[in-house]
């Protein structure tokens, strides 16, 4: 290439050259990408600030449709939170749990016991389903009443109840309210919740099995099995044994004749040891030998009748009165006055009549035996009630009850604790209305002619919902039902 050539090359790019840099210069004085974007009207806000299809341009430039408040715009109002309580929801609730301690499986699986399922803790109608992320879920329908529910999860046993970072059982599982803003209309939040450990992790577990007639069980005195047939609510082919324990010299030749008051006992399981699914026992027999031994209340045979499992809560249920439950309360009271009293009687040496006929229970063992006697006063005439649960979901099914009352055996104790929910504060109302109502019933009893002599209602303003606060209670219940002394040999 000549001088020429080159000159003429330089000549011909120089427009190109100097067009390039007025545009650079150009460029340094215009604003930036985002701060253009910020200058324009909010893509999808279409015509003004309505929404329209241009929603789909702002996503396309990578922002969220309509987000964003620049400057010179009105900026939109926020979402305003809409919270609402899980089980006031017609479409009800999802509930996602996570096993930290991944010891749930097909065939161990999770399951929803509280008081939507009558706390049946392998209720099939309310076990969790697996998901593929290795969590389970289940979809809480609204329920008739719409009241809060407490829960807790199981394994299918309360033996493989939850536990908490300490090893113990935690307390029930309230809801709070969800933010339901955040949803679609009809669909159902999803609360996401979690199990760190279960029962068979506590040091030294087995799995108790109170219905296994080999067993060995510690208690003071001498405790006889005695098999039984049937039961209600699914229980008309089972067998459970019922623990019979005996006052002390009922085998002493010498008391070969004598007879004794019997007190049928709900919940049998937990009279005489300590289970691993619950957190105590009533020691019945101990309170009873030592008050026996002291002269303090007469002697007597306490039955344990256990409970049948799963059919629990269904049996002792004689009305409607809990989500979910059918009451077959009736039918076991029949059974009890057909096949157990009976079955006792042939075996033992045991007193009849009313006046020598006990019969209770606590929570709703209570319930089933103050329906038994006040249905039936002309076989049970004695009651130990413990905790009656009477305002539990439904209070005015519970009140109902109460009122249809009319007859009443010859002497009736009421137990209550004050803080029978738990110590939380957020419970103190429903705590005081427990014992509200049970001194209720009280006032009931004594407008019918119940005096001092027939009735007594201890409240212990500390008391939980526990083995142990029945324990306490017990001596004082023995005394005033079994008043010594007695002349057994008649």
């Amino acid at each position: 290439m000549n001088r020429k050539q080159g000159a003429l090359i330089v000549w011909l790019g120089l427009p190109v050259v100097v067009v390039a840099l007025l545009c650079y210069a150009i460029s340094l004085g215009l604003p930036s990408r985002d701060e253009q974007a910020a200058s324009y009207p909010a893509v999808g806000a279409g015509a003004g600030d309505t929404s329209g299809a241009n929603a789909i341009g702002e996503l396309l430039r990578g922002n969220a449709a309509n987000h964003g408040t620049p400057e010179g715009r009105q900026a939109e109002a926020p979402t305003q939170p809409r919270l609402i309580q899980p089980e006031e929801l017609d479409q009800g609730f999802i509930l996602i749990v996570e096993d930290k301690a991944k010891l749930s499986s097909p065939s161990s699986p999770i399951y929803l016991a509280g008081t939507i399922s009558g706390w049946n803790p392998g209720d099939p109608r309310w076990k969790l389903q697996a998901q593929s992320d290795m969590r389970w879920r289940i979809h809480v329908p609204a329920s008739a009443n719409r009241r809060p529910i407490e829960f807790k999860f199981t394994r299918g046993s309360w033996d493989l109840e939850e536990l908490d970072d300490t090893m113990k059982p935690p307390a029930n599982r309230t809801l709070r309210p969800v933010d339901m803003s955040r949803y679609k209309d009809g669909e159902p939040p999803q609360i996401e919740l979690s199990v760190v450990h279960w029962g068979d992790e506590r040091a030294g577990f087995v799995e108790a099995n109170a219905s296994d007639p080999y067993r060995s069980i510690k208690s003071t005195g001498t405790l006889r099995r005695l098999p039984v047939a049937g039961g209600a609510a699914g229980a008309a082919g089972q067998t459970r044994e019922l623990l019979v324990w005996l006052p002390p010299g009922y085998d002493d030749t010498r008391n070969a004749q004598a007879t004794y008051p019997a007190l049928y006992m709900q919940d049998g399981q937990n009279l005489f040891e300590k289970l691993p699914s619950v957190p105590g026992e009533w020691g019945l027999d101990e309170a009873a030998g030592s008050l026996i031994m002291s002269g303090e209340m007469r002697p007597l045979i306490i039955v344990g009748i256990p409970h049948s499992g799963a059919g629990r809560v269904s049996e002792y249920l004689p009305f409607d009165g809990l989500d979910g439950v059918t009451p077959h309360g009736e039918r076991y009271v029949e059974w009890l006055i057909r096949e157990v009293k009976p079955r006792v009687e042939r075996a033992f040496r045991v007193r009849t009549g009313p006046e020598s006929t006990g019969i209770g229970g606590s929570s709703l063992g209570a319930t089933i035996a103050l329906h038994a006697a006040t249905r039936h006063p002309e076989v049970f005439g004695i009651v130990l009630a413990e905790s009656l649960p009477l305002r539990v979901q439904r209070p005015e099914a519970w009140d109902a009850w109460t009122a249809s009352m009319s007859a009443w055996p010859g002497r009736v104790y009421l137990g209550m604790g004050g803080a029978e929910l738990g110590t939380e504060p957020g419970k103190a109302d429903r705590n005081r209305a427990l014992v509200t109502a049970v001194e209720a019933l009280d006032g009931r009893m004594k407008a019918a002619g119940l005096g001092p002599d027939r009735r007594l209602l201890i409240v212990d303003p500390v008391a939980t919902h526990t083995e142990s606060a029945w324990a306490k209670r017990a001596p004082q219940a023995l005394k005033f039902l079994y008043p010594a002394p007695l002349d057994t040999t008649k």
